[in-house]
């Protein structure tokens, strides 16, 4: 069975063509421009976008099973074509998706693969533990790191531990209709993932509280709307207690322990280094 992967150089793309390709799975890789893709050896790459609708019946072909995401194109918008994709993939012959959810709420793509009579399984990740890149330049030149609401805890996830939820879904039975909340494996605040970036460096990191003011005055400055800085806060403010959480959903699919914050971080030190 070929395995068609979309989003695959992204956070959790990536890490699960590597973790298929690493299990014997011929693989299939959707991406706007395969000559900077960069995926292992072994990779069919092709070239196409889940938001170009022409491009999908060629890269769906043949294939088994496959992994969507929700949104696409460069400004992260909800697909809007999702019934189109669905029957492209079912016409292909795909039995069975996984779908990387980028919001609570059902996205128009999920509404056509639950319409569409496939076998699907939902990954919710509460935070990536790659958000956390964000900081990365004010580490290296600053030793800093500047964020508001200190107290606010996340379970977040390591993007390959969603990968490894989505290798098992895709790969094997007892996954349909599910829809899999994904957490780390401890709720961090920000002060406690600075002193894990420190002790992982060997070097001191401050943390530099902001004010509520001066976190949205960047938010704004970044182009974010009102609703958008609307619901930023409430989920720092008033976050809701599955994102703070731990579930052991990870483990219970994959048979082994979500990843550690400290372990990403020893990961991806190179991305903080000056």
């Amino acid at each position: 069975m070929t395995v068609l992967v979309t989003g695959a150089t992204g956070n959790v793309g990536r890490p699960l063509v590597e973790q298929l390709l690493a299990a014997g799975h011929r693989v299939r890789a959707l991406t706007r421009d395969p000559g900077r893709a960069g995926l292992p050896a072994g990779t069919e790459v092709v070239a196409g976008s889940l938001t170009d609708t022409e491009s999908l019946p060629a890269a769906f072909a043949g294939v088994g099973a496959a992994h969507l995401i929700t949104f696409g194109g460069r400004d992260y918008a909800p697909l809007t074509n999702g019934a189109e994709i669905v029957e492209i993939a079912r016409k292909a012959g795909v039995h069975r998706v996984t779908v990387l959810k980028g919001d609570v709420a059902k996205s128009p793509l999920e509404e056509a693969v639950e319409a569409g009579g496939l076998d699907w399984t939902y990954l919710a990740p509460v935070e990536f533990m790659s958000n956390t890149l964000e900081w990365a330049e004010s580490v290296r030149t600053e030793g800093t790191v500047r964020e508001g609401f200190p107290d606010a805890e996340s379970a977040m996830v390591h993007d390959a531990d969603i990968a490894a939820v989505a290798a098992a879904a895709l790969t094997s039975d007892g996954h349909a209709g599910q829809e899999y909340w994904l957490t780390g494996p401890e709720p961090l605040t920000v002060p406690q993932r600075v002193r894990t970036i420190s002790e992982v460096l060997g070097r001191e990191v401050r943390f530099v509280e902001l004010s509520t003011d001066e976190v949205v005055a960047g938010w704004r400055a970044a182009g974010f709307s009102d609703d958008d800085v609307r619901f930023f806060l409430a989920m720092r403010t008033d976050p809701p207690i599955s994102g703070r959480t731990v579930l052991p959903t990870v483990e219970e699919v994959t048979g082994r322990p979500a990843r550690t914050f400290a372990q990403w971080m020893r990961e991806n030190a190179a991305a903080f280094t000056a």
